[in-house]
């Protein structure tokens, strides 16, 4: 059986800061257009989602993926789940990880250590791999407010070529529900992922109507 091809290749982390909203819906929305999803949870992160959403993850990651893969309708194969010390995933090598990374949400914990290039575990082995192949990665730190060095750490990686998109929804579109906050996030990372979206349209696209 010839194996299934999509239209592209995602690495998402989740990680623990709040927002795991986030993380979830962009990673419906990736499911959605075809994508296949290669997932990292972090455990701290399966804390904030139990406490955030109605979500109940099971711990292994085999029962993740058949999990996420039932809940967001996925084809086969389409979500793959790593553990944190799976170094033998493709996304921990230049050679396998797809082009282009998100770290949805993205804890303060995980930005410091993905800017000094700790690489404890898989998810910050897979951005740092991002980095050195100088492919996009994409953070979205989520915190209020902001540290000296919260800022820093930004900054370096920005100049390093990394997109930081904080989940700072804005409110020029209305939004009526918190569905629509988190779609108005998630809309502009897939912008910068240049994968075709509908929740969220382009400034002035409405004008050309």
């Amino acid at each position: 059986m010839a194996e299934q091809t999509f239209k592209d290749r995602i690495t998402l982390a989740i990680t623990g800061a709040s927002g795991a909203q986030y993380g979830l819906r962009l990673l419906e929305c990736l499911v959605a257009a075809d994508c296949q999803v290669m997932v990292m949870i972090s455990r701290a992160a399966q804390v904030v989602i139990a406490t955030e959403t109605d979500e109940s993850l099971p711990g292994g990651t085999a029962d993740q993926e058949s999990y996420l893969t039932t809940r967001f309708k996925a084809q086969p194969g389409q979500i793959k789940v790593f553990g944190r010390e799976q170094w033998m995933a493709p996304v921990a090598s230049g050679s396998g990880a797809p082009s282009k990374m998100v770290v949805c949400p993205c804890s303060t914990s995980t930005l410091s250590a993905i800017a000094c290039g700790a690489s404890n575990n898989l998810i910050e082995r897979a951005a740092d791999v991002a980095l050195k192949e100088r492919r996009q990665l994409i953070l979205v730190p989520r915190e209020a407010p902001y540290s000296e060095i919260h800022l820093e750490h930004m900054l370096k990686l920005t100049r390093m070529g990394c997109v930081v998109i904080p989940a700072s929804p804005g409110f020029y579109n209305r939004p009526q529900t918190i569905e629509d906050m988190i779609d108005f996030v998630v809309a502009r990372i897939l912008n910068q992922l240049d994968i075709e979206q509908s929740l969220l349209p382009r400034w002035g696209e409405d004008s050309l109507s």
